[in-house]
């Protein structure tokens, strides 16, 4: 499905479903030999990179926001993002020979090894701390997680108060709340019948927590379906996500809002925001 706007980047569900998968084979597990097969990605790799994870154990595979954070035995934190095409893929057996794009190859016992792609080297790979990492500049400021218990109507109302911005645009802002991206922003707000457009202090508390309601909805069922497979995403299995088979209005400009009822003159409409395609239902969305 082409999208135009910036290319789709993996969103939160992705990146939960990328962790998922690695925590169900990784866990417990020493990372034996880590090769680096270039210098950088969008940044260089950390001095000492390799040296300071081989022979460790994995101990917990957590998320913040759209970054994987995998912590080792002796409190080191591999910071990871996928960046726009990165991908991360589970391989069990003997080491094989490297693929195009593959640049990190991480190999733990029993001979599970991952393997990270990234044709366009927008990823990043630092090392941090548990106690550092949540002073790291690329978290510090981020907002409340969507579906943790800090992400409620009362403090989106808060957050909303006396901004001006499209209501798409302040939902994107990572510092108000973390791991929202594009496709699940339209989605949740076609799914709240709320206009991308409005002005985020014009919602109503009541719509506010419709919103609220919707947010978690949409990336609940998104990270049930393996999240939504575009270009490059694929799950740590290797297999597809599903959810963009369930889209409501992202991508489907001109279609017919499947909401609406049948033989209305509705159809799904794309603006650009920010420099991103926005996709919704005028008539359904106010």
């Amino acid at each position: 499905m082409a999208v135009q706007g910036r290319d789709p980047v993996p969103e939160l569900p992705e990146v939960e479903t990328v962790r998922a998968g690695l925590a169900a084979k990784l866990l417990g597990r020493r990372l034996a030999h880590v090769e680096l097969r270039r210098k950088d990605l969008r940044v260089p790799f950390p001095s000492g990179f390799a040296k300071r994870l081989e022979g460790r154990r994995l101990i917990d595979a957590g998320r913040r926001g759209k970054y994987l954070l995998l912590t080792f035995d002796d409190e080191t934190v591999l910071l990871a993002h996928l960046g726009m095409s990165g991908r991360m893929v589970l391989h069990q057996g003997p080491p094989e020979k490297p693929k195009l794009h593959e640049h990190v190859a991480f190999r733990f016992d029993d001979d599970v090894s991952v393997a990270f792609s990234d044709p366009r080297r927008f990823g990043l790979m630092l090392l941090t701390t548990v106690a550092e990492a949540p002073q790291h500049p690329l978290l510090a400021a981020m907002g409340p997680e969507p579906l943790g218990p800090d992400f409620h109507a009362a403090y989106l109302a808060e957050e909303f108060s006396g901004k001006r911005a499209p209501l798409k645009n302040a939902l994107m802002d990572q510092r108000v709340v973390a791991g929202l991206g594009n496709i699940y922003v339209c989605e949740a707000l076609y799914r709240a019948g709320l206009s991308p457009d409005r002005a985020a202090e014009s919602v109503r508390p009541r719509a506010i927590a419709g919103l609220v309601a919707a947010v978690r909805a949409v990336l609940t069922d998104a990270i049930a379906a393996g999240g939504s497979s575009l270009r490059d995403y694929v799950q740590a299995s290797g297999e597809l996500g599903y959810f963009q088979d369930r889209w409501s209005v992202y991508g489907r400009e001109g279609e017919r809002c499947p909401g609406c009822k049948p033989g209305a003159r509705c159809r799904v409409q794309r603006v650009t925001q920010g420099g991103r395609s926005t996709f919704f239902c005028p008539r359904r969305q106010r």
